[in-house]
């Protein structure tokens, strides 16, 4: 775990915004009939025309610019030839890297005309991640967002996965603390000002558990139902965490699709 300064956070918040205005520009062509290699070369063209580079594209191997992961994977999927459809839901994470740090967000989105219940899962899901957010706060612990995400959802009858987490962020993609989606409050490492993490709630309609698929990196419900993700990047503070990232972009372009 590494604490940042007040300078190195402002780095991070301007990666946050160009994550967070990418997923914006995607969002503008997600329709049925697009592939999703297609939203892919857009990220990627709007992350360099922000000076930044796609933070996701050749970490571990990874091949794209974005993970799309549609109806019941639940995260890493791979761009291709795949075309959505009209009642899809599909999770898009993005990360980028500009003078030395990282961003990452994820939001789902619905599809044309998607099922109620689809639609509760996505709305919950977010709640879950706001929930989590405001006891992201200095003197907390990293339990305290593990089980405000984990009693919101199991009280709808939803499961957490348990394979995936969060986790803290900033030059690397990746650091130190894990940040689960389920756990007891008041346990874990206690949260102080300075660090950065990513909160992100991955929750399934049916199951808890996952599988990996062939290409090796595609996350899979095991019983095929459908599973959302959402993702902001905080800052630690003392009072009210700092949220680096947004969803007001996405949802400007949404508007009345606004989930």
């Amino acid at each position: 775990m590494v604490l940042k300064s007040a300078a190195e956070i402002e780095i991070l918040r301007e990666n946050a915004i160009i994550v967070s205005k990418t997923l914006a520009e995607v969002a503008k062509n997600i329709e049925p009939g697009v592939k999703t290699i297609a939203l892919d070369r857009i990220a990627e063209e709007f992350i360099r025309s922000q000076g930044a580079v796609p933070g996701f594209k050749g970490y571990r191997g990874f091949p794209n610019t974005l993970c799309i992961s549609v109806n019941e994977e639940v995260v890493h999927g791979i761009p291709g030839e795949r075309v959505l459809k009209n009642g899809d839901i599909v999770s898009i994470d993005c990360g980028c890297q500009k003078d030395g740090f990282y961003g990452d967000s994820a939001y789902t989105f619905a599809v044309g005309e998607v099922r109620k219940e689809v639609l509760l899962l996505l709305q919950r899901t977010r709640e879950s991640l706001f929930r989590a957010v405001d006891v992201a706060v200095a003197g907390k612990r990293v339990g305290d967002i593990s089980a405000a995400v984990q009693e919101f959802v199991e009280s709808f009858g939803y499961s957490v996965v348990r394979e995936l987490v969060g986790h803290g962020i900033g030059r690397q993609l990746h650091e130190k603390p894990d940040i689960p989606n389920f756990g007891r409050k008041g346990s874990g490492m206690k949260l102080l000002e300075g660090m950065t993490i990513c909160i992100e709630p991955m929750i399934n309609l049916g199951t808890k558990n996952v599988v990996q698929g062939k290409d090796g990196w595609t996350i899979r419900t095991a019983d095929k139902m459908p599973s959302a993700h959402f993702e902001l990047t905080v800052a630690v503070a003392k009072g009210n965490a700092d949220v680096l990232s947004t969803f007001r972009y996405v949802e400007e372009v949404l508007g009345t699709k606004k989930i």
